[in-house]
């Protein structure tokens, strides 16, 4: 759990009950207590006066303070008094702490301060003062006993257990447990951890592992005259005295073997650290590690051991303490230069060990929190951030260049550069991870509440804030390890939301708002990174350009594009399908609503402009780019509504009748009858070849009143279409697109498709009026016997005016009205001069009929003129000039008409066209006027006249019946 520094903030601890012992395991069980007792004896006897034969004396405890006791141990009794600034915290970067107490606690402090080093030392191991006396009155016996011997060459365990007997100590159980730490000393430093590796059947260790053995069950007798200890002496020296070092040979190796010296040296460095304030390193440093190092004799540490354990008990003690004194991690890396400096200097291969062993552990605590970074340091401890990282790539490089084949030879720089880049990838997958935990947490504790804002589309803002935050606390420390490190940390969590990314869009089956507000958060998310990693390694030897090509792009901008274009072939498809579907169902009819046009027009129209909203509904900010293949789709569907709706309506061609042979007939024959029943047969004949004109004829959807209700779709469609268009453009306006950029119609081919149908349809419904509904009293009606009141032309306007006011019911648009009745009007024109010119051999005229002709055709304008109400009378004019200028013809003189006729067949030079005597027979062209040799011809071979009669029989041979 979080902690409160000397600042006042909280930082994490890191882990540190399982930070691994680097020095290996003694593997008997000595306790704490045991290896410090045993440290404290090597240490005060490292420390005993090695001048020559000066005596050691020793004053009992109840004499006086132990800090008056009198030996010849002048450096453990040295005064300790206030010096200057300790020149070993200084080395190791270690800030004097200024203690705050009261005047009456410094009094208290200063009263109960040790006077002397050696007591300080007692102190600080926690050393009995019983325990203290005994050991020190040991050793003046012991130095009595062997003047001018160094404590190196004794093996002090042995030289202890002769000094005391069991009167000694308070009682025999206390007595036994001394001697048994003794023996387990031995057995430690001579059997399981010798200076030299011995073998296993080697006659000494065996004896001695017997006489331990023995020791377990029987205190082993320590008298002077002892036969077994004197064995026991043998034996120990014997195996003490083994080396390959010829410069020491009187040394003794009992405590100098790894594991066992870097334990008790161990223990001797911790007492450095004050243990009243374990946070604090005590005053008097220098002296003490000075008294410290003269135990490198016995123990067998030299400066590398030194500087490499120091180093573990500096790291070592700032993890257990709670990782509250930053000094001493910093210590602790600034000790790894100098043993990076050893680590190049020696081949010792149980240095080496070490050395790695020492280094795995820091460097495996120190990741634990490097590897997610995120989750130990924020802005209020990120010096700490920057100590622990500085001293996991000081391990990282001294390990790399021990063992150089594990790293590919690479070069110090790069490797604290791959290192960085594991950890910032590392703990950038773990924050990322972290959000999203967070967030369906979040989402799992507010499920009933409303959060419109998919999941990912806020992991994509907290991915923003986490790169931001990045950038701004942890790169600046990493940068000077990593050149590039915004780079990578943008990169990874670019990678991480990438693989989020990919699912999402794998699931998604339809456009959604939501799965479009996901991929617009997802690019807005990949600018901001690729923009954050382009400015960091603008200075970079490849400018960015290895950090950018990791970075695979989302295409979130082309998954939208191929999302929105699913989406509207989706929505055309279908509406394709409904026209199709609903035209077949639609009645036409015009009671259907007070427009009288089709409700499917509506329906689609509607449907379009749902389309077109929804569309500018969806979050993307491509609209003007799509809106094309949108619009495209639905102008298809809709021609497709309106060519389909004026399939089968028939045109001009379908009604019209086609023209009989020329022929002649005799007023008052009686082939007249028989003429007229053939000339009828023949119509109804030559209709049912004619596409369309049966069905038209009887199917209801195609009557009158229904051409009129397409008419008037067309034109709801056209009119709607203007509307569908300027919402377009005031939607494209709404997003910031300027009209120049949509000046193309979005509608043409409905726009145009409209305005054909309306045509058409207009057309087809006149000629079906005149040539179908109307029929009996016009084309096979009018004048089919003679010019009289009972063939005049009041029955055909009577019913024409019945059917015009349906029309001007149905078609409340003036507009079209207006043109269904002018189509109308000219169709009846066209059959009036039909009947006059290719009505049959039924229809035969006298000069006399042409006044009265000439009068039903003014009956038929002024229908539709209609005193003012109806047509404009110029537009009557317009379509009444053919008919006005054929009438005159009917009322020519015969011979005249033959004169007339001729000087129309013959040449440029007035010769006749033929080589025989006979006139051509001039082509029908169905374009009528008084000028036109066929219309002219026609009006003879309909004159009720015996010249006439005698000219085509002797020019053409006409007969005169079918």
């Amino acid at each position: 759990m979080p902690i409160e520094n000397t600042a006042g903030y909280m930082i994490p601890v890191l882990p540190s009950n399982d930070l691994a012992y680097p020095f290996g395991k003694l593997g008997l069980d000595l306790s704490d207590s045991e290896l410090r007792e045993t440290a404290y004896e090597i240490f005060v006897g490292a420390c005993r006066s090695s001048g020559g034969g000066r005596p050691l004396t020793y004053m009992s405890q109840s004499s006086g303070r132990s800090s008056d006791k009198a030996s010849s141990l002048p450096s453990l009794q040295r005064s300790l008094t206030l010096t200057a600034a300790s020149k070993v915290k200084k080395a190791l970067g270690i800030k004097h702490k200024k203690k705050n107490n009261s005047s009456e606690s410094n009094a208290s402090s200063t009263e109960n301060r040790p006077a002397t080093i050696g007591e300080l030392m007692r102190v600080q191991m926690r050393i009995s003062e019983q325990i203290d006396s005994r050991v020190r009155r040991a050793l003046l016996r012991i130095a009595a006993g062997q003047l001018g011997r160094r404590i190196e060459s004794i093996v002090l365990p042995i030289e202890l257990l002769q000094q005391f007997k069991s009167s000694d100590f308070p009682n025999q159980r206390e007595y036994e447990v001394w001697q048994k730490r003794k023996l387990k000393v031995l057995e430690a430093g001579l059997l399981l951890h010798p200076k030299l590796p011995i073998d296993r059947k080697d006659p000494s260790a065996q004896k001695l592992r017997q006489i331990i053995r023995a020791a377990h069950d029987r205190p082993i007798e320590t008298g002077k005259y002892s036969e077994a200890f004197q064995t026991l002496r043998t034996i120990t020296m014997e195996l003490a005295s083994r080396s390959s070092d010829d410069y020491t040979p009187d040394t003794c190796h009992w405590a100098d073997g790894s594991p066992l010296n870097l334990r008790l040296y161990q223990i001797l460095l911790e007492a450095l650290f004050d243990v009243e304030e374990p946070t604090s390193m005590i005053e008097e440093v220098d002296e003490v590690l000075e008294l410290v190092k003269k135990t490198w004799g016995i123990l067998g540490i030299d400066e590398k051991l030194h500087n490499l354990c120091f180093s573990w008990v500096l790291f070592n003690h700032y993890v257990s303490t709670g990782q509250v004194e930053n000094d001493f991690l910093f210590a602790a890396d600034n000790l790894l230069l100098e043993i990076k400096k050893d680590a190049k200097s020696t081949l010792d291969s149980v240095y080496t060990k070490i050395l790695c062993s020492t280094l795995n552990s820091m460097l495996e605590w120190a990741e634990r929190g490097l590897l997610g970074y995120h989750e130990s340091f924020y802005r209020g401890n990120i010096d700490l951030m920057q100590s622990i990282l500085s001293l996991a790539l000081s391990a990282a490089t001294i390990l790399a260049e021990e063992n150089p084949r594990e790293n590919g030879g690479m070069k110090a720089i790069d490797v604290a550069n791959a290192k960085v880049d594991i950890y910032i990838r590392s703990s950038m997958r773990k924050a990322f991870n972290q959000e999203i935990e967070k967030l369906r947490v979040s989402r799992k504790s507010t499920k009933s509440q409303l959060n419109s804002l998919p999941s990912l589309c806020i992991l994509a803002q907290d991915v923003t804030d986490l790169a931001f935050t990045e950038k701004e606390i942890y790169s600046p420390i990493l940068q000077k390890w990593h050149p590039l490190a915004v780079g990578v940390a943008v990169a990874t969590l670019h990678s991480c939301f990438g693989q989020e990314i990919k699912k999402f869009v794998s699931g998604i089956s339809e456009l959604t708002p939501g799965a479009i507000q996901v991929l617009i958060a997802a690019d807005k998310l990949e600018k901001d990174l690729v923009q954050m990693a382009v400015e960091d390694s603008v200075n970079s030897d490849d400018g960015g350009k290895s950090i950018i090509q990791e970075m695979s792009p989302y295409e979130a901008e082309g998954v939208i594009v191929d999302l929105v274009k699913s989406w509207i072939k989706t929505r055309v498809d279908r509406l394709e399908e409904w026209v199709d579907r609903t035209l077949q169902q639609e009645e036409w009819d015009p009671r259907a609503n007070r427009e009288r046009f089709a409700p499917s027009a509506v329906e689609v129209l509607r449907t379009i402009d749902e389309t077109l909203e929804a569309f500018f509904l969806l979050p993307i900010p491509m609209h003007p780019d799509l809106l094309p293949e949108l619009m495209s789709g639905l102008d298809r569907c809709l021609q497709d509504y309106i060519l389909k709706a004026k399939s089968g309506s028939g045109s001009r061609r379908s009604f019209l009748p086609i023209l009989p042979p020329l022929t002649r007939c005799k007023g008052g024959s009686k082939l007249n009858g028989v003429f007229k029943k053939k000339d009828r047969l023949q119509i109804g004949q030559r209709r049912k070849l004619l596409p369309n004109t049966t069905t038209n004829g009887n199917d209801s959807s195609h009557s009158i009143q229904h051409l009129c209700v397409r008419v008037n779709t067309f034109h709801y469609i056209r009119k709607d279409l203007e509307v569908l268009e300027k919402r377009a453009i005031a939607h494209l306006k709404s997003n910031g697109i300027r009209e120049g950029n949509f000046v193309k119609k979005h509608f043409e081919l409905s726009f145009s498709a409209c305005v054909e149908a309306i045509q058409q349809v207009c057309e087809a419904t006149a000629y079906k009026v005149i040539f179908h509904e109307l029929d009996h009293v016009f084309y096979n009606g009018l004048y089919t016997t003679e010019v009289s009141s009972s063939s005049r032309i009041e029955p055909f306007l009577q019913e024409l005016e019945q059917n015009l006011e349906i029309i001007a019911e149905t078609v409340q648009e003036n507009t079209i009205r207006t043109r269904l009745i002018t189509n109308i009007m000219r169709a009846s024109f066209e059959g009036f001069l039909l009947i006059l010119l290719a009505g049959g051999p039924s229809r035969n005229f006298t000069l006399e009929d042409s006044s009265m002709i000439q009068e039903d055709f003014k009956f038929l304008m002024d229908l539709f003129w209609s005193n003012g109400d109806g047509l404009p009378s110029d537009l009557i004019g317009k379509h009444s000039v053919v008919v006005k200028g054929v009438l005159p013809l009917l009322g020519i003189d015969t011979s005249l008409l033959i004169e007339k006729f001729k000087s129309l067949v013959v040449d440029n030079d007035g010769h006749v066209s033929s080589t025989k005597s006979r006139l051509p027979l001039p082509p029908t062209t169905e374009v009528w006027g008084p000028g036109e040799a066929n219309t002219v011809l026609r009006v003879l071979c309909h004159r009720n006249d015996k010249e006439a009669t005698v000219f085509l029989k002797k020019n053409y041979n006409f007969p005169k019946k079918l």
